[in-house]
This record gives C-alpha cells, sequence and structure tokens, in this order.
C-alpha cells in the first residue's frame, strides 16, 4: 500500500513518523510533499521519498492524505485534482474545521467524487499512540472504510465518527493532548516548589499519568471509581482532590473542552 502525505508540517510529519515506524508498512512506500528543502531532507534520510510537488506525490499512491493548514485545503486539492485517479484512490484530509460539502465541491470531477475520508489524529501518532477520528464520506465502501481505520490503528486507537462530532472530537482528543501536557507542566511545577528537581518532577508526573492510563484500560474502572481506591477519610488524597475542586478544576476542563469545540 502506497501512501502520501501533502505537507509535512507539524501534523503531516507526525503522521510520516508513525508509518515508517509501522511494521507493516515499508518506507519505499512512503512518499511526503513540503515546500520546505530542511523538511524534505530531513524525511529523506529517514529512508522515504520526498519531494516538492504535490502532484508527483500524489500520482500513483493507494492513499493521498492533504496535511495542511485549513486555508490552504481547496488551493491543495485543485491543484491535484487533475492527477488523482477517481477510481483507484482515496483521498484523505486532515484539517480542522474544513467541512465535507465544501472538499466535495472542490475535488468534484465531471460529477463525480473520489473516495473521501475527513480524519483527525493527534500529535501523538508519531509514537504510534494517536487517538483519531475518522468520517468517511462521498462515495466510500465499507471495505475502504475498514482500510482506512486498520491505518490508523495501526498507529494508535481510532474511532468511526460523522462529522457533526468531529469538533467535538478534535477538542477531546487533539486539543486535549495540549490540556494533557498543561496538567503535566502544572504538576512538575507543583513538584518543584515541594522540593523535587525539574526533570525529576516532570519524571514522576508523566510515569503517574501512564500508571492512571494503564490502570483504566486494564481494569474498566471508571476514574472515580479508581480514585476511591486511593481516597481514605481525612486522607491528603481527598484534601488535595477538594482542593483542587474548590479552584475549579472539573469546571475548568469541560469549560475549556466547550471552548475548543466552537
Amino acid at each position: 500500500m502506497k501512501i502520501s502525505i501533502i505537507g509535512a508540517g507539524a501534523m503531516g510529519g507526525a503522521i510520516a513518523e508513525g508509518l515508517i515506524k509501522c511494521k507493516d508498512i515499508k518506507n519505499e512506500d512512503i512518499c511526503i510533499s513540503d515546500p520546505s528543502r530542511e523538511t524534505r531532507d530531513k524525511f529523506a534520510d529517514m529512508g522515504i521519498t520526498a519531494t516538492p510537488s504535490n502532484q508527483l506525490a500524489a500520482q500513483g499512491a493507494d492513499i493521498v492524505c492533504v496535511v495542511v493548514k485549513p486555508w490552504l485545503v481547496e488551493q491543495v486539492l485543485k491543484s491535484i485534482k487533475d492527477v488523482l485517479d477517481y477510481e483507484k484512490q482515496i483521498l484523505i484530509v486532515v484539517a480542522a474545521g474544513v467541512k465535507s460539502e465544501s472538499i466535495s465541491e472542490w475535488i468534484g470531477k465531471d460529477g463525480k467524487m473520489i473516495p473521501t475520508f475527513l480524519v483527525i489524529p493527534n500529535i501523538a501518532i508519531a509514537q504510534l499512540q494517536s487517538m483519531t477520528f475518522i468520517v468517511p464520506f462521498a462515495e466510500v465502501t465499507p471495505q475502504q472504510t475498514e482500510q482506512v481505520k486498520a491505518l490508523f490503528n495501526m498507529m494508535g486507537q481510532s474511532i468511526i465518527t460523522d462529522e457533526n462530532h468531529l469538533a467535538a472530537g478534535t477538542t477531546l482528543a487533539s486539543c486535549g493532548i495540549a490540556y494533557a501536557m498543561r496538567y503535566i507542566r502544572a504538576a512538575s511545577e507543583g513538584g518543584v516548589e515541594l522540593g523535587f528537581k525539574a526533570d525529576e518532577a516532570k519524571q514522576i508526573v508523566m510515569q503517574t499519568m501512564k500508571g492512571a492510563v494503564e490502570l483504566l484500560q486494564a481494569t474498566g474502572l471508571h476514574p472515580e471509581a479508581a480514585i476511591d481506591l486511593v481516597t481514605t477519610p481525612g486522607g491528603v488524597t481527598i484534601k488535595g482532590l477538594n482542593e483542587m475542586e474548590h479552584a475549579g478544576f472539573t469546571s475548568s476542563v469541560i469549560r475549556g473542552l466547550k471552548a475548543g469545540a466552537k
């Protein structure tokens, strides 16, 4: 399966790095296009094809991923429209806020549409740990949906959803990874105030978060049930939790998520 990524910035580059780490995908089957010579050289050194031409990248690939800023999607799609094979290729658009109806208008040709997916991963895809949302539309078959889902499952976990839930998914997982990192930063700073060196505090917080996630995944416990396991009456854990709630912890997280979904 040949995969091309048009746009190898933060997200496109992360997808490329994830693909390189996938055991079932060969480096020679991965291609990126990007206007930056530095970016192209970086990925060429990793053993994949790199070109400045979006058209060359799009030709011959089984899956073409357009991963550019939302305001560039129209320009890029129209520039590759004539070289795409609408019978054999799959198009993936990774750009927050771009609507399927706009994509259909930009990429439609002679009354035909190429099988197209809206996809929103997060940057942890570079480490094969993304939470990815997939919206199939435009001439997509169930087999193609399974193919795309299987691809992104190689690089984390994915969920098939509808376009109405894509903004919520974006803020929960794509923006959400930044929210998680902000907690790591805050807790690390607290660790320094408690007497640990900065690097030690960060390592402690990261391992603690990793442990919390793996515990929930392994047991299927609701987070509140897991919290009950470590909160004793009058203990330090419940005192700390209540202080965070007095400062609006849960409320501020929910408000942040809702703001990101607007």
